[in-house]
């Protein structure tokens, strides 16, 4: 039966085909560079979809598939048939133990912006490819990795129900609505979500588990966890941010059953390049520009290396390129950006910017002098319009109206 269960998942896949079908560069035309303003703007979010696969993609796609096939191994054997006995007993409220173990487990720890979820997401819909694995005879119907988020109080209950609510969304089962109706203990709950994983889950993924720490649950949801490995035999991926080591540590039976991958902000290096190179080719302003070395190095400055900043930069200095009429990608605009859209991330992004950067200036009247053209109060938008279309310099033109300061850094 094992056999006939790996035989239900696709090949694994390695080198230029893996990179491949990690790869995702949506479509792009350059005449929407010609479209109105509103048709530009709306086809930014265009950027959000680009995903440019790197060693961590590759490293998770290669830990996922093993550890489904090391679950499905396991389903159907003597110990898991004896585990089954044990769960049975848990959910009619006899004691029970843990016997087929979970010790091939992990986490996947990294960065928030990294692109974690966005590797694991890919790597799932290439390991099931998006198909559930069916049997007639016998009847068999597992679900090749099934995703969950943990619930930001780290309600054990909740983490169990939402197992339950996700397996009966797949399979159109009603395993959740039984364990609602019931008044049943949390050992009993385990028990139930135990053997639903053992009959129908290959790998459970459970998404920012750093809800756990600093709960008062946390350390409940943890013990939960330890015994739901030990008790499905299934593989679980732990996921979640740098803060979830101090958990991990705290407890050795969940550390050495989590044992996993680590990230940090990405290097500057071949793939960073690459990567802003794809996403600087996707421009939606009038006038088209060409990535330099400079801005490159700019945008792992004042991004700290994570891809999701990167892509916020781009994002937004088109977005204020387009609606002030600047319709430039280059150091201005990203500038821009990093000072009017980034705000809340200057407290962790801290730039060491040597180059020299354009003119940045701040949006305040002058207080010792009256407008030179008239009494009328223009907007930046307004200025950059009356700029294009009298061939002004937009910074001269800007020095008319508003104070300018000019900045090294």
């Amino acid at each position: 039966m094992n056999s006939n269960l790996l035989d239900k998942i696709p090949p694994m896949l390695s080198g230029e085909e893996l990179y491949n079908r990690l790869t995702d560069l949506p479509e792009y035309n350059r005449s929407i560079q010609t479209k109105n303003q509103t048709e530009r703007i709306l086809s930014l979010s265009t950027l959000y979809d680009i995903y440019l696969p790197s060693e961590m993609s590759v490293e998770i796609y290669s830990k996922l598939y093993l550890a489904l096939v090391r679950s499905l191994q396991k389903k159907y054997t003597k110990a898991a048939i004896q585990q089954s006995y044990q769960n049975h007993n848990s959910i009619i409220g006899r004691e029970s133990r843990g016997i087929i173990g979970g010790s091939d487990s992990f986490s996947i720890i990294g960065r928030s912006g990294i692109g974690k979820t966005s590797a694991i997401n890919r790597a799932i819909s290439i390991v099931s490819n998006h198909q559930i694995i069916e049997f007639d005879k016998p009847a068999i119907r597992i679900i090749p990795c099934l995703k969950v988020e943990c619930p930001w109080d780290a309600s054990v209950k909740s983490m169990l129900l939402s197992i339950l609510r996700e397996v009966d969304q797949y399979l159109e089962t009603t395993y959740s609505i039984n364990a609602s109706k019931k008044r049943i203990t949390t050992d009993m709950l385990i028990g139930m979500v135990a053997q639903v994983s053992m009959q129908h889950i290959g790998i459970l993924i459970i998404d920012e588990i750093q809800n756990c720490v600093g709960s008062r649950n946390g350390r409940g949801l943890v013990a939960m966890l330890t015994q739901l490995i030990n008790s499905s035999g299934i593989s679980i991926g732990l996921i979640g941010t740098p803060e979830t080591l101090s958990l991990f540590e705290s407890a050795f039976q969940l550390a050495r059953r989590s044992l996993g991958l680590q990230y940090n902000s990405l290097k500057k290096d071949s793939y960073f390049n690459s990567f802003c190179k794809i996403l600087f080719g996707y421009q939606y302003v009038k006038n088209r520009t060409e990535i330099t070395p400079q801005i490159i190095d700019w945008l792992y400055d004042h991004s700290d290396g994570i891809t999701a900043v990167v892509v916020s930069l781009i994002h937004g200095a088109q977005e204020l390129a387009i609606s002030t009429g600047y319709e430039k990608l280059d150091l201005y605009s990203l500038n821009q950006a990093y000072e009017e859209r980034l705000q809340l991330l200057h407290g962790y992004i801290h730039p060491q910017t040597t180059i020299s950067q354009p003119v940045k200036f701040k949006r305040k009247q002058s207080i010792t002098s009256k407008p030179k053209r008239t009494e009328h109060l223009y907007t930046i938008s307004e200025l950059a319009k009356q700029s294009k279309e009298e061939d002004l310099d937009f910074i001269e033109l800007l020095k008319e109206y508003f104070t300018i300061e000019e900045i090294k850094l």
